[in-house]
């Protein structure tokens, strides 16, 4: 697949050949819906917790006698029909981790950069560099790669100018940066766009295969 190959400015510098393996792979949208769906559960904290019976506090002797009041019998106030009672079937501190291999990871990652690419979602720029780290260089530069469109920009590697990258995108609402070996189904999904420096094509080929 050829595409543009453009400037921060947006304008057009030359074209250049995509790597099939990611950007031609075959679109398995169910592994796609499984590989989403792991993420989103591994991200839950499982920090949810009520009280059962055992665990509130009083209901210690028996609230009246048993027989002679036509009242239902009761043993305690701690149980669940009672207010202030313990739960039944209530949620408790769990872990929501979902496995999956990591060679159907890559391949959802795969496929989810091939549906992008064949709907125009990859923006591949010549060189992402920022001589100011401020927030209205970076928007201007947005501005010139996507328009109106939200945008995840995947950096090669962590360096000096990944930091600036990353400091003057923090307060864009509409854009998110993000290391190529940090690359998720989720982001690419959300945002529109997916702004790809030259140089991180190969850190997506060493990352993916």
């Amino acid at each position: 697949m050829k595409v543009d190959v453009l400037d921060l400015k947006g304008q057009k510098v030359r074209e250049i050949e995509l790597p099939a393996q990611l950007f031609e792979a075959p679109i398995n949208i169910d592994l796609m819906h499984q590989a989403y769906t792991r993420q989103m559960a591994n991200a839950r904290l499982g920090t949810h917790q009520t009280k059962v019976r055992s665990e509130v506090r009083g209901g210690g002797r028996k609230p009246f006698k048993q027989k002679g009041t036509g009242r239902a019998r009761q043993g305690s106030t701690n149980a669940a029909q009672w207010v202030g009672g313990g739960r039944i079937h209530t949620p408790h501190p769990r872990s929501y981790e979902q496995s999956m291999p990591k060679k159907m990871r890559q391949a959802a990652l795969r496929s989810v950069l091939s549906a992008k690419a064949a709907d125009a979602g990859i923006i591949v720029v010549d060189e992402f560099e920022i001589k100011e780290t401020k927030t209205r260089v970076m928007a201007e530069i947005l501005s010139n790669l996507v328009g109106t469109s939200t945008a995840l920009v995947l950096m090669p590697v962590k360096d000096q100018n990944y930091d600036d990258v990353m400091r003057s995108t923090d307060n864009i609402e509409t854009a998110k940066v993000l290391l190529a070996s940090y690359v998720n189904i989720r982001d690419v999904l959300v945002f529109d766009k997916v702004v790809i420096p030259v140089k991180t094509i190969d850190a997506l080929v060493a990352h993916l295969g």
